[in-house]
């Protein structure tokens, strides 16, 4: 499962990440109280059953990590250089405590590196999709990745 080279990669290149996770109480409770997040939809389960959601909604930035993070091993893992830049990030559906989540990402361009000879950039989508087949976070990621003979 390690990622790719820069020259390795074709735009429209797409991955079903065979990683799956459902999200747990502590998952939630872990990262939000570890980032410092006060906001009572994460950690109240009386406000958040007064809520719109009736029930603890999973922080947000949990998400877009873990999405992130179930990509990596087929997209950079040993070959990244560094992470350039996350864009339209989006979360268009709520996620709740015992959701399943999986990711897929496609290579949506491809840049060599002004600076680096050695690499060059790839921007990714990454979808990160529930048991019920909703897209509950999505973003761009732009990453300096080595070459293949670098």
């Amino acid at each position: 499962m390690a990622g790719k080279f820069f020259d390795e990669w074709q735009v429209g290149d797409s991955i079903v990440h065979d990683i799956r996770r459902t999200v747990t109480e502590t998952d939630n409770l872990l990262f939000t109280t570890m980032t410092h997040n006060p906001q009572p939809l994460h950690l109240d389960i009386e406000a958040a059953k007064a809520s719109e959601f009736g029930q603890i909604l999973v922080n947000g930035t949990f998400t877009f990590s873990l999405m992130v993070g179930l990509s990596v091993g087929d997209t950079t893992l040993g070959t990244l250089v560094a992470n350039l830049g996350y864009d339209k990030l989006v979360m268009p559906k709520p996620v709740f405590l015992g959701d399943t989540l999986r990711a897929t990402s496609e290579v949506i361009g491809l840049k060599e590196s002004k600076s680096r000879p050695n690499a060059g950039i790839v921007t990714f989508l990454h979808r990160c999709i529930n048991q019920r087949d909703e897209i509950v976070c999505q973003c761009e990621r732009s990453a300096l990745i080595k070459k293949k003979d670098a």
